[in-house]
């Protein structure tokens, strides 16, 4: 039966593989699930008939007999979202690996979409839920009196209690500045969006503590409006106008630094020879179609997803949660907006 057959013309059952190995089916159930009562050689034994009929666990039965069905929920409100599909892409490459059934729910920003949802992933019994949210600002906690654990992804949690991961922006804004001092500018600008965005504020204050740490005073403060290419043209057009000698600008998002580009093309400003120009999101639609391609802080939205994945295993096997928000490192891709090409 080296071809996997059982004679019969379907799939081997764990009953086929305890008859041929000579043992009890509880014993054969024992062996291969890994269990202390059953002898090394009759393992074995049961192992090496397992592989040659081809008998594959049911995965899903066994999770039952740990009591559990073996699927998560994911909980997202806004499944169109560019920031969110990386991170659903991440977690489920980690629940992939572990042969987890995933339940996807779109609440579509709607509270109360998202307690019909809610509801209904916690009938079809999930061992756990992952609330990915559209933007970095505190969304409202699930509550405690849920019966399985939840991580929020991207969105933190509103409650201290409740376990968040959310990348830190604040890290990112002062990593754009640092790139830029290590480039050679020192008359450095920051044009980012919408100031209601928690992300906004977060890269503000890091381009701040960044160029006070350098030393450097900016020519301008801060300005803030929208997450737009035509914002990006206005603004750099307006700061240009007041700082001609602007030599560096931190933009809090890359359609921002895309407008912010166009502009200084507009105005006969070479970029980065003149102006080194530096984007966020790492959108690669935009970053490497751009010309010259736009140097961008990266949010590493995959990895979040999978460590979200991760934590919520720990959870599910029993190993809790820290409580409170963890901020996730982000890093910097260098394209030619900073760094010419050779």
């Amino acid at each position: 039966m080296a071809d996997g057959s059982t004679g019969t013309g379907r799939a081997a059952t764990l009953g086929d593989v305890a008859r041929l190995a000579g043992v009890s089916i509880a014993t054969a159930s024992k062996a291969i699930n890994g269990r202390d009562e059953v002898a090394q050689r009759t393992r074995a034994r049961v192992l090496a008939v397992a592989e040659e009929v081809g008998f594959t666990p049911n995965a899903l039965a066994q999770s039952l007999t740990a009591g559990r069905t073996g699927t998560v929920g994911l909980l997202t409100s806004d499944l169109e979202g560019r920031f969110v599909i990386p991170i659903l892409m991440g977690a489920e490459d980690a629940f992939g690996a572990g042969q987890v059934n995933v339940f996807l729910c779109d609440a579509r920003g709607d509270a109360i979409r998202e307690q019909y949802h809610l509801k209904a992933l916690l009938n079809r019994r999930v061992d756990g839920i992952i609330v990915v949210g559209r933007q970095t600002d505190p969304r409202p906690s699930l509550g405690h009196e849920l019966p399985v654990p939840v991580v929020y992804a991207y969105s933190p949690s509103d409650d201290p209690a409740d376990h968040s991961l959310t990348p830190d922006n604040r890290v990112g804004g002062r990593m754009a500045v640092e790139h830029l001092v290590t480039c050679g500018r020192s008359r450095i600008v920051h044009i980012t969006g919408d100031p209601t965005y928690a992300a906004a504020q977060d890269r503000a204050i890091g381009f701040r503590e960044a160029m006070a740490d350098a030393g450097l005073q900016s020519p301008a403060e801060p300005m803030f409006a929208s997450w737009t290419e035509s914002w990006g043209r206005d603004a750099a057009t307006l700061l240009f106008r007041r700082h001609p000698d602007i030599d560096g600008v931190v933009c809090g998002s890359d359609q921002i630094a895309r407008g912010v580009i166009d502009a200084l093309r507009d105005h006969g400003r070479s970029v980065p020879d003149d102006v080194a120009v530096i984007g966020y999101d790492n959108w690669q639609v935009l970053a490497t179609n751009s010309r010259p391609e736009l140097t961008s802080v990266d949010n590493n939205l995959e990895e979040l997803g999978r460590l979200a994945a991760r934590r919520l295993f720990d959870a599910i096997d029993g190993r809790g949660l820290e409580p409170g928000t963890e901020k996730l490192p982000v890093r910097l891709v260098i394209r030619g907006s900073t760094i010419p090409h050779l």
